[in-house]
This record gives C-alpha cells, sequence and structure tokens, in this order.
C-alpha cells in the first residue's frame, strides 16, 4: 500500500514549514518532510535558490536546474510514497519564470496514480511582511514598510492556476489547526483530485 502525499504549496513565510511540522507531530504515520529547504540545504551556492527561484524571469540562466530539481524532487516523493512512507511537501510552485514551463503539471504526471492531497497556504501580504520582518533571516528574506516588488509577484504568482483539494489560512490558523483540516481531507478524498485535474492538459492554464 502507497504512503499519503500532503504537498503545501504557498509563497515563501506562509507557514508551510510550521504546518509541515504539525503534521509530522499530529498526523498517525511516520512523515518525512521533503521540499525547498531541504533541497536547497544539499546544494552549492552556484545553484541556489534552486527551486526556490522567485517569480521574474530574473534568472533564466538557472531555469533549466530548476526544471531538473523539480524533477528529482517528484520521483523522490513518488519512491517514497512507493515504498509506503507518508511524505508532507513544502514548495512554493509559480509558472512565473521568463517563459512558461509547466512545472506544476509534469510535477503532477509523475505522481499519476498515487494519493496526493494539494494544499493551497494561503496568508495576507500584511501577515507575510510582518513575517519578513520580524525574521529576515541575515538579510535573505526582503522586508521593510512597503512590500517589495518580488514578494508582491509571489502573492500573484504561487497560487495560480488555483487548483486544490484543500486551502487553509495560516494568518487565521495554527499549524495545528491546519493539521487538523489536513488529517479531515485526506480521510475523505474529493475526486478528480487538484493533481489529477492538473495532469490535464487544458487545465495548466486556469482553474475551473
Amino acid at each position: 500500500m502507497s504512503g499519503r502525499i500532503v504537498i503545501l504549496n504557498g509563497a515563501p513565510r506562509a507557514g508551510k514549514s510550521s504546518i509541515a511540522r504539525a503534521v509530522m507531530a499530529d498526523l498517525p504515520g511516520q512523515w518525512i518532510n521533503l521540499g525547498v529547504d531541504r533541497m536547497n540545504a544539499a546544494l552549492p551556492k552556484e545553484l541556489l535558490p534552486g527551486i526556490g527561484l522567485r517569480p521574474g524571469g530574473e534568472r533564466p540562466d538557472l531555469e533549466p536546474v530548476v526544471v531538473r530539481l523539480y524533477a528529482e524532487l517528484y520521483d523522490e516523493i513518488a519512491a517514497r510514497a512507493e515504498a509506503g512512507e507518508d511524505v508532507v511537501v513544502d514548495v512554493g510552485h509559480h509558472d512565473g519564470y521568463s517563459r512558461p514551463l509547466g512545472i506544476l503539471a509534469s510535477s503532477a504526471r509523475r505522481l499519476s496514480g498515487l494519493p496526493v492531497l494539494f494544499v493551497g497556504v494561503r496568508c495576507p501580504i500584511g501577515t507575510i511582511m510582518a513575517r519578513r520582518n520580524a525574521d529576515p533571516r541575515g538579510g535573505f528574506y526582503l522586508g521593510g514598510d512597503a512590500v517589495p516588488a518580488p514578494v508582491g509577484r509571489w502573492q500573484e504568482a504561487v497560487h495560480q492556476p488555483g487548483i486544490y483539494d484543500l486551502e487553509v489560512d495560516s494568518a487565521m490558523m495554527a499549524p495545528e489547526q491546519c493539521a487538523v483540516a489536513i488529517a479531515t481531507a485526506l480521510v475523505a478524498p474529493v475526486r478528480p483530485t487538484a493533481f489529477e485535474r492538473l495532469a490535464l492538459p487544458q487545465t495548466n492554464a486556469g482553474a475551473s
């Protein structure tokens, strides 16, 4: 029996990592956490920010690497799930590169036949900025009184096309509450799932 897969998608500082930790702590099973932070910790500085490359098309030279890294990530997710492991993943999918890359649809096809819960982690820009300013991580996160253009682009791009199995708002819900909502959704999945829909070419352009 394959393991369960929960994919948390949202902008940086939306609360994905906290929700992933709550899933691992509170849901039954032995959960493995994969995603942008874990992958970036293993990359040489020349390939950073890896799959965390922000929208805007600023690094077309890095985009082929991003495509490859996402393929490797989703192949690992599939392999772990097929081995019976439960996997919670934190990512920030978008298609705001120098040209459309279709990474989300390709990723969905890599998990064909596996149980995937795709969760949109939403968070208002005001809360995002408050978190960035409170913990800028030595300048890694842009902050300030005004919303930096790259932060605004994240907010606009990360939830397109907006096809999810579940959406949570981390400004209104504690990580533990998000984990409860995820647990409930795992018990009674809706078909077709978001990833089944996203794997179809016609859904890659927008939400229904």
